[in-house]
């Protein structure tokens, strides 16, 4: 379930490519890479749960923000609030 929820989100980042500003593809970009990792460690302890998929998500985020310029942070978060607010239909 948890690769599945992955690939989905990814294809919704994907899908906005055509159509997205310059901050949208960093935001994209910048994400894809939370997913994945935090996908990847779920699936390497066994968890199956979303809620904690998009926990991890979170937090990874929260602990690389200092990487990030305030502005960029908005467009990150934004951009993921965006995305969860699709995918509650998973």
């Amino acid at each position: 379930m948890i690769i599945e929820y992955e690939e989905k989100l990814l294809e919704l980042i994907d899908a906005r490519i055509e159509s997205a500003s310059d901050d949208e593809l960093f935001a994209g970009g910048y994400l894809r890479g939370h997913i994945s990792l935090s996908a990847a460690s779920c699936e390497e302890e066994g968890v199956t749960d979303i809620s904690c998929l998009c926990q991890r998500i979170d937090d990874s985020l929260d602990d690389a923000k200092s990487e990030l310029t305030p502005a960029d942070q908005v467009v990150v978060v934004s951009l993921w609030s965006e995305l969860q607010a699709q995918m509650a239909k998973f």
